[in-house]
């Protein structure tokens, strides 16, 4: 089993991706293979709603990583995705890369555990969770937790590794989201997924 993390930090090696090392580092002791790619200090383009990806089956824009991505997200059987806060939000480059990576995809992402964390150094953290969860709750993606909001807090590295509290939530979420892997695993080899709807139904708020 494979865990895809995705870094959207401007710096390789923060305090964002401290903290997903953390988390990363329990999955391992609990059998789960890992991927750390970088992607915050990308040029990254938004999506600009053009659908060709619906005709190409990938994203039309193929100079940057989200297209790599994508063929690694679908072997995975989940997607972790770490931040710094921005006024409150995440990273632009990263909601750029999310926006393009789960609209341009067209597999299904039912059952693959979600998770994001966020790294700040005071607040604004869980505006920016919930924004990067979202992304996992319209995609049927169960979202794995921790004892408290997955966040830590430092300016630097050396700070974050000192943030006691939010270490613990890092291990936490990491063998809780291994948990969840195993047991999406299980159950999908003794009975299957759940039973989906062929066709989404579409509606907007005047009809």
């Amino acid at each position: 089993m494979k865990a895809l993390i995705i870094n959207g930090s401007p710096n390789a090696k923060g305090c964002t991706f401290t903290a997903l090392q953390v988390v990363a580092e329990e999955l391992e002791k609990n059998g789960i293979a890992t991927e750390i790619i970088h992607v915050g200090h990308l040029q990254m383009r938004g999506c600009i709603s053009c659908r060709r990806c619906r005709e190409l089956g990938k994203c039309v824009f193929d100079d940057d990583l989200v297209n790599e991505v994508a063929a690694k997200f679908e072997q995975a059987d989940a997607l972790l995705v770490g931040s710094p806060v921005y006024f409150a939000g995440a990273n632009g480059t990263l909601v750029s890369f999310l926006d393009r990576l789960f609209y341009s995809t067209q597999f299904s992402k039912a059952m693959k555990v979600g998770a994001a964390v966020v790294s700040a150094r005071r607040a604004g953290t869980t505006a920016a969770l919930d924004e990067l969860n979202k992304f996992f709750l319209l995609s049927e993606m169960p979202v794995a937790s921790s004892r408290y909001w997955n966040m830590v807090h430092g300016n630097t590295p050396q700070e974050v590794l000192q943030d006691e509290e939010g270490l613990q939530v890092m291990r936490v979420l990491g063998r809780n989201m291994a948990f969840l892997m195993k047991a999406i695993a299980t159950e999908r080899e003794q009975n299957g997924l759940p039973a989906t709807e062929p066709t989404r139904i579409s509606t907007n708020f005047i009809r």
